[in-house]
């Protein structure tokens, strides 16, 4: 069940036109002509009152980029990947330790990504995947904390991503973690901002019509890290919400905040069920 603000969006914006661009429905993504990505899918139940299929953002991209992402050797974010790799077999820290010593091959971790963000009963928290990361190199290598989308953690993010794909997005909303949840949840629909804009403003009631010359997808992040043409480099999840809600002209949060983790965990449930398909290719 969509709904259309657009009057409310183009008196606060005169930004998004009513045109719709309608995507091919029958498009498919295999990857590698082996892969095989859910790209369309029944909604969570925690979204049957809001809409009744989620959409991959890549059903609504060119097919240009669409084909980048259909083979490895054209997605431009398998580079990342590759270094990622090499980090993932090198020795950092006061414990002399690799990730592949405890883990084995990167192929190991097929699955983790899928399930992030997710409660970490040490810590008592909600951790991203970029998190648990974090908390291997300090507390398990003696190695320094990497910076939260940067590389080399969102290239490592990318790697965990790539041997997950195919995977069925499965982000817990329920017990100790669910306040956090609850708590994305708010920002996801809480208008902000000289243009008085929500996330749902745009990637609910909006998703299909086209801004500036963009098509508006409903925001899935099961893609990320993506690599974007905009800026030809991979990027994370925190640091696309910071630009969008730079762009309503409002107050924005830090990469690793506890606002945009507990945002990154809501965002990433709406897309429960739709494959884990980073690196993608985005606009």
């Amino acid at each position: 069940m969509k709904t259309y603000g657009i009057a409310a969006l183009m008196a606060a914006s005169t930004l998004i036109g009513a045109t719709s661009a309608t995507a091919d429905e029958s498009a498919e993504l295999i990857i590698n002509g082996e892969i095989e990505i859910v790209t369309r899918t029944a909604a969570p139940a925690h979204l049957s009152d809001a809409m009744d299929e989620v959409i991959s953002g890549w059903v609504f991209r060119s097919d240009q980029t669409q084909a980048m992402q259909q083979d490895d050797f054209d997605n431009p974010g398998l580079i990342w990947v590759e270094a990622a790799e090499e980090a993932w077999a090198t020795p950092e820290g006061t414990n002399g330790k690799s990730c592949a010593d405890c883990h084995g091959d990167a192929e190991s971790m097929a699955g983790v990504k899928a399930t992030y963000p997710k409660w970490n009963a040490e810590a008592e928290k909600v951790n991203t995947l970029q998190m648990q990361m974090n908390d291997c190199r300090v507390n398990r290598m003696g190695a320094e904390a990497w910076g939260y989308d940067k590389a080399p953690a969102i290239n490592m993010e990318a790697l965990l991503s790539s041997v997950s794909r195919g995977m069925p997005v499965n982000v817990a909303i329920d017990g100790p973690g669910q306040a956090t949840w609850e708590m994305g949840k708010e920002l996801y629909y809480t208008r902000t901002g000289q243009l008085d804009l929500s996330c749902a403003s745009c990637h609910e009631e909006n998703y299909g019509n086209m801004i500036r010359a963009d098509h508006l997808s409903q925001g899935q992040i099961n893609g990320f890290p993506t690599y974007r043409l905009k800026n030809t480099k991979l990027n994370g999840v925190h640091s696309r919400f910071k630009g969008c809600i730079r762009d309503t002209r409002a107050h924005t949060y830090n990469p690793g905040s506890d606002e945009f983790v507990a945002l990154e965990m809501y965002v990433a449930s709406r897309g429960n069920g739709l494959s884990v398909e980073g690196p993608s290719v985005r606009n």
